[in-house]
């Protein structure tokens, strides 16, 4: 038999038998007295207050261990293999934080389910709270953000349109007729009553974009393509338009301005910095690019919007085909220009140094939807 426990003692305290008595004792008032503890109540005769070592994983068990007994004492126990098989022996129940402490197995099955559930809640949590608080968004809010947006945008990334006044007014005027035939089958909001109207400009490649409440703008470049890429003209422009009237619809700018405001709020106070989240939904609208369940609404909306104004949407899918081909060959020329010996006297000029923004790089997966286009259908059309 091993020696007996060595007991401190303090002013009302037994001495312990033996080690195995005294670890099987105190294993069983152990857990008889921490059961009564959880419960709200005492555990009978015995100390009704009893503060109870850390727990310890295998291979870093302490050579012993002390229970503190309040006002009757203390129990130091040597022999911590028998306290341990004791409290096995009266099915003492560890708590999760205890486990996750001493057994590795479960520390990684917690941390395996906390990264899920943050990966879902940014997958489906944040859309889907996005989506609701965009509801409430007042339009005034979303015309103040246009409004920096757009002063951040001309200042930076493009120039006044160099197109006629003529045909600005030409389209400007298909423009409002496609917003006269918005009826209530086309509005995803009731009661959202966005102001539409239709600005260009120029210094930037073939692209179209909507801004938060009903701004609309198209470059000089698409009307150019659309002059020059056969059997496109003024319908292509105007389903490219109907397109983006479907993102002010569907408030898709809106929401993912909410969306990652939603992230960065949640990060910020993580993090303990709110600091530099008020002034940035502006700054937001110039780095984001739609996201392909967005194009495929807005696919929808022009298609059943182009359909009543009785246009085709074919020649849209020509527009935009012909574009990709372009880029395509454009990046081939450069590629076979960046391959080619250089003076080594010239300096390189920065690939960064002129900047471009065009349809596909906000617009994602365009070839495939201007295939579906082409055949007057999108995936996932109500």
């Amino acid at each position: 038999m091993a020696p007996a426990s060595p007991l401190v003692r303090r002013p009302q305290l037994a001495r312990a038998a033996g080690a195995g008595a005294a670890a099987g004792r105190a294993g069983r008032h152990a857990a008889a007295t921490e059961g009564a503890r959880r419960r709200g109540r005492g555990a009978g005769p015995g100390p009704p207050q009893v503060g109870w070592p850390e727990r310890w994983g295998t291979g870093r068990a302490p050579p012993r261990v002390a229970v503190d007994l309040g006002a009757h004492g203390s129990l130091q126990i040597d022999d911590v293999a028998g306290w341990q098989a004791a409290l096995g022996q009266v099915s003492h129940r560890t708590s999760l934080a205890e486990r996750m402490q001493t057994r590795l197995p479960v520390l990684l099955a917690v941390l395996l389910l906390a990264g899920a559930s943050v990966w879902a809640f940014y997958r489906w949590g944040t859309p889907w709270a996005a989506t609701q608080v965009t509801r409430h968004v007042p339009l005034s809010w979303e015309l103040a953000l246009t409004e920096q947006a757009m002063a951040q945008i001309d200042g930076s990334y493009v120039k006044p349109s160099k197109l006629a006044p003529e045909r600005q007014a030409e389209l400007r005027a298909g423009f409002d007729r496609l917003v006269g035939l918005i009826g209530p089958e086309l509005q995803r909001y009731p009661g959202y009553r966005p102001r539409y109207r239709l600005e260009f400009r120029s210094g930037m490649g073939p692209n179209a974009f909507a801004l938060p409440g009903g701004t609309i703008v198209m470059t000089d470049a698409m009307v150019e393509q659309a002059r020059l890429i056969p059997n496109t003209g003024e319908p292509a422009l105007l389903g490219v338009l109907a397109h983006e009237i479907g993102h002010v619809a569907h408030r898709h700018t809106t929401r993912m301005v909410v969306e990652q405001g939603v992230l960065n709020i949640g990060l910020g106070l993580a993090l303990g910095d709110v600091s530099t989240l008020v002034s940035s939904g502006a700054s937001l609208l110039t780095g984001l690019a739609y996201r392909r369940n967005h194009e495929t609404e807005s696919d929808c909306y022009a298609i059943a919007m182009m359909a009543k104004a009785g246009l085709p949407t074919t020649p849209m899918a020509d527009l935009l085909l012909g574009i990709e081909r372009q880029m395509e060959v454009e990046l081939r020329g450069k590629a076979g220009a960046a391959s080619a010996p250089t003076d080594a006297a010239k300096p390189a000029e920065p690939a960064a140094r002129q900047p471009q923004a065009d349809w596909f790089s906000t617009h994602p997966d365009t070839v495939g939807r201007a295939q579906r286009l082409k055949a007057g259908q999108a995936p996932d059309c109500g």
